[in-house]
């Protein structure tokens, strides 16, 4: 599928090194190949080798595997992207889950809780941790942290765990990004709808009328494809936005502005 606005491309990263966690696929892939395309030159972060190797090799960028609640290698991460390209100047900070067993908060377990916890919100935190000290010894940069539309809004199809980690990421980048806006680091949180990736796929293949349930709110009538997404990473990483931080990016096909939705 090609989305409108999403097939040309500038150089406005040419000469920026990003780092992109959960790069293996969906949103991460697809911002990959975008900041790619733009000139960057990507560090493509995932803790699968396979899915990661091969988004690196297709960009021509670098792999690193990398388990983002281990903040010895969240750590080295990004050590690597700095001595293998000289700078640090966007982190996309996009790794997540989504598992089944995080449902309902009279359902969820403690397990399921924390785990989702660890690797949504905390494994933010630590990329911020360790992505900021680069950035403000150049006093500059870009840090695009993904959160959710389920930030801002709440659901009867509750994923717990999922939605108070994506409100966590939403905090904290708006405290963030006023902590650091007068050293040049502008940090925003990208907060995209329902998204057509393998991690919805699995999700609602299970459970079609889950998926029925949720689309009819979404006025654009559809799920984002993955390169729309990619081109909000685009422009947040870029001098586009130049003005723009501590921000709530939505992208959501104006889910967040619906009462009722078109027939």
């Amino acid at each position: 599928m090609t989305v409108e606005g999403t097939a040309m491309t500038t150089n406005r990263l040419d000469g920026r090194v990003a780092v992109i966690t959960g790069a293996g696929s969906g949103i991460g892939l697809a911002s990959a190949r975008r900041l790619a395309a733009e000139g960057a030159r990507v560090v493509c972060a995932d803790v699968d080798e396979r899915t990661g190797k091969a988004a690196a090799a297709e960009v021509g960028g670098l792999f690193v595997q990398v388990d983002v609640t281990d903040e010895a290698a969240v750590e080295a991460m990004f050590h690597t992207a700095v001595d293998t390209y000289g700078s640090l100047d966007i982190a996309f900070n996009n790794a997540g889950i989504s598992p089944p067993e995080d449902d309902s908060i009279l359902t969820t377990g403690l397990d399921a809780w924390r785990r989702v916890q660890e690797v949504n919100l905390t494994s933010v935190y630590l990329c911020c941790k360790h992505a900021i000290p680069h950035m403000r010894r150049q006093g500059k940069g870009s840090i695009i942290n993904t959160a959710s539309f389920v930030a801002v809004m709440g659901a009867a199809t509750s994923q717990i765990s999922y939605s108070a980690s994506k409100g966590g990421v939403l905090s904290m980048s708006r405290e963030l990004g006023v902590q650091f806006a007068r050293e040049g680091i502008r940090i925003n949180a990208l907060c995209p709808g329902p998204v057509n990736t393998p991690l919805l796929r699995e999700l609602f293949a299970k459970d079609p009328e889950r998926a029925a349930r949720r689309l009819v709110h979404v006025p654009l009538g559809r799920f984002a494809e993955p390169e729309e997404i990619a081109a909000a990473v685009a422009f947040l990483a870029s001098d586009d936005s130049s003005f723009m931080t501590a921000n709530t990016f939505l992208v959501d096909g104006g889910i967040s502005g619906a009462y009722v939705t078109p027939q």
